[in-house]
């Protein structure tokens, strides 16, 4: 939506007496009383947050529906989940794969936030370890989805590149401030504990999500200084 239209507030008068009375003749001029009116929000403001919250929906239930039901599922699925048409999928989504690609990236941009807003944590040590449990809670959670994309054929490296890198990033500062802080090993760098998160989310499948808090915890105890 290109277009803006701007509709502005008017001043009105709301009272102006045009004869005056005796008693008001030595008041000086007349008060003119204005108020403005309310405004109802421009056509083509309105128009976007609809398509916002409409993405937000679709994106949550292209989430959900793919997590459950596997890459298979018609995107007719998605907008009934999503309780809008079809037709709005394909206005923001113009393939499966591009609808994925948004998935994926939203959810790395949630976990970047995450790590952001860690690196202010009062206790560096703590930060790191709260991290990584979250982490690999996810990753194990989506893992069959995201085998199920590589084995269509679907390269989801290529979609969230750049913010894996930013994501990195932010996990390398996370963990810097843990080892000033003499909290962590020294030798530790976040390639080490992303390769110990794959292998957790691998021993999930096989033995079930109910060892991801076990190792996790023996990851933690292993970076500790």
């Amino acid at each position: 939506m290109n277009g803006l239209a701007v509709q502005c507030g008017t001043l009105l008068p709301l009272s102006i007496r045009n004869q005056r009375s005796e008693c008001q003749k030595n008041l000086g001029p007349p008060k003119v009383t204005t108020t403005t009116r309310q405004t109802s929000p421009a056509p083509a403001t309105v128009r976007r947050a609809d398509a916002r919250r409409n993405v937000e929906k679709v994106l949550k239930a292209a989430e959900q529906v793919f997590s459950t039901e596997g890459w298979a599922v018609p995107i007719d699925a998605v907008a009934t989940r999503a309780g809008v048409g079809v037709g709005t999928v394909y206005r923001h989504f113009p393939t499966k794969a591009a609808l994925f690609e948004a998935v994926v990236v939203a959810r790395l941009e949630a976990l970047l936030d995450r790590a952001r807003q860690l690196a202010t944590a009062t206790d560096p040590g703590q930060a790191v370890f709260t991290f990584v449990a979250e982490v690999a809670e996810l990753a194990a959670q989506k893992k069959d989805f995201a085998d199920e994309m590589a084995r269509a054929g679907v390269d989801s490296e290529v979609f969230h590149h750049a913010i894996k890198q930013e994501l990195e990033q932010a996990f390398d500062v996370l963990l810097e401030r843990a080892k000033a802080a003499g909290e962590i090993r020294e030798d530790i760098a976040s390639a080490d504990v992303s390769a110990l998160v794959m292998g957790t989310c691998v021993a999930a499948e096989l033995r079930g999500p109910e060892c991801i808090n076990r190792l996790v915890a023996v990851i933690c105890d292993g970076l500790r200084k």
